[in-house]
């Protein structure tokens, strides 16, 4: 696909303007120059074109928020002149696997005073004696040439990627984060509220069988007062004093 269709494809009915990020890897570029990316892309802070046959930087456009540029495994030897006028904010820039061969070639990254990482793996430059001291000499801003500072300490992951896009992801990640554990509060509390109920209706079925439980004692005790009751007591006495005067007679 060629770098052209490619940015197309990746605006994804977005405006230029709302892109942050842009990642054209592997595409192709037309007679080895820039094609697609225009000042539109104001708001750009990451743009990748690793591999996709680029041998002059000379058509990238003013780019004032651009932090990381890769343009690693391409075929540029030099022209970086452009890359110190038109992205001033560049802090990350990886040139591996290009063709640098001289310390002179990299002399315009000079006028770059935000650039605190470069890589220039597998470039004919890093075979020259003294490289690191020579590059660290000509770069004083640097921090890290090749992921290692000056005294060969390895760049942190926060101190070798660029800071803006990643930082947004990550309170991204840490907000869906919360509303997963605000999801797994409200389920628990659901459960536990179904827990209550089954409860109270276990209750109210128990109580229940007492109060019937309750209701048939009271029956039995009325039976029982209507057996001693004064009135059933006179009938008996009635009764007695018919039989004694049938015995008279």
């Amino acid at each position: 696909m060629d770098m052209k269709k490619r940015v197309s494809l990746e605006l994804r009915h977005r405006s230029p303007t709302e892109v942050q990020e842009l990642v054209l890897d592997n595409c192709r570029s037309s007679e080895g120059k820039i094609e697609g990316i225009t000042e539109e892309f104001s708001n750009l802070e990451l743009l990748s074109l690793i591999n996709v046959g680029v041998t002059s930087v000379a058509d990238i456009p003013k780019l004032d928020k651009l932090k990381k540029l890769e343009l690693s495994d391409n075929r540029i030897s030099g022209g970086l002149e452009v890359l110190a006028e038109r992205l001033v904010n560049l802090t990350h820039l990886n040139l591996s696997g290009n063709k640098f061969k001289d310390i002179s070639t990299l002399e315009p990254l000079k006028k770059l005073p935000q650039l605190k990482s470069l890589d220039l793996f597998n470039c004919e430059v890093t075979n020259l004696a003294d490289y690191r001291e020579s590059i660290f000499k000509l770069l004083p801003q640097l921090t890290y040439l090749d992921g290692y500072d000056i005294d060969d300490c390895e760049a942190s992951d926060s101190d070798g990627e660029g800071d803006g896009v990643e930082d947004e992801e990550d309170e991204e990640g840490e907000s869906e984060d919360f509303e997963e554990e605000e999801d797994d509060e409200d389920v628990v509390a659901e459960e536990d509220d179904e827990d209550d109920d089954s409860g109270d209706d276990e209750d109210g079925e128990v109580n229940g069988d007492v109060d019937s439980e309750e209701d048939e004692d009271d029956d039995e005790e009325d039976d029982d007062d209507e057996d001693s009751s004064p009135t059933k007591g006179v009938k008996r006495k009635r009764d007695l004093e018919d039989e004694d005067d049938d015995d008279d007679e």
